[in-house]
């Protein structure tokens, strides 16, 4: 497999419809100065840790849930503004291919853009793809675990770094 350093663009199709609820909370959150938090929200186990670990984050102040879809590709939603207003913005991904963040660091000030990888906090179940391949027992203690180090983290300050490597585990 050839490996390339380079980017590549994706055509979305601009649409002229809004999520109505969307509207309402990305105008409701900005207003508050509310902080989005958003996710890796891929269809394998640590994509689903990632979500889990972002519900869990948004519901402390003065954090709330984000739509990545609608930052994606719906430009002029409020829930785009919002992000895009906001002082800063928390990205957890699942593993260290970093597939939000790389998009994300391209729509969103880098300096207002804290990542976390959710994987090198908990590092287990390298070797599974089906979120249902671990209870979800397993899977919300796992989330739980993480969302705690994430949450110590935002209040030192956020200075997560994905370019070096994480200290923290939750084993």
């Amino acid at each position: 497999m050839k490996k390339s350093n380079s980017t590549f663009s994706l055509k979305v199709s601009k649409t002229e419809r809004n999520c109505p609820i969307g509207e309402k909370i990305g105008k409701q959150n900005l207003e508050q100065g509310k902080v989005p938090v958003i996710s890796c929200e891929g269809p394998c186990i640590r994509g689903e840790i990632a979500r889990l670990v972002a519900n869990i984050v948004a519901k402390q102040e003065p954090y709330r849930r984000g739509c990545h879809g609608e930052l994606f590709s719906v430009p002029e939603s409020a829930m785009a503004e919002w992000m895009n207003k906001a002082g800063k913005v928390v990205l957890i991904d699942g593993c260290f291919l970093r597939c939000h963040g790389r998009i994300v660091e391209n729509l969103i000030d880098s300096d207002k853009l804290i990542q976390f990888d959710a994987l090198s906090y908990y590092k287990k179940y390298t070797d599974l793809f089906d979120a249902d391949a671990v209870p979800e027992a397993e899977r919300r203690e796992v989330a739980q675990k993480v969302a705690e180090i994430v949450i110590e983290e935002l209040k030192r300050g956020g200075l997560a770094n994905l370019k070096s490597e994480k200290s923290g585990s939750c084993s």
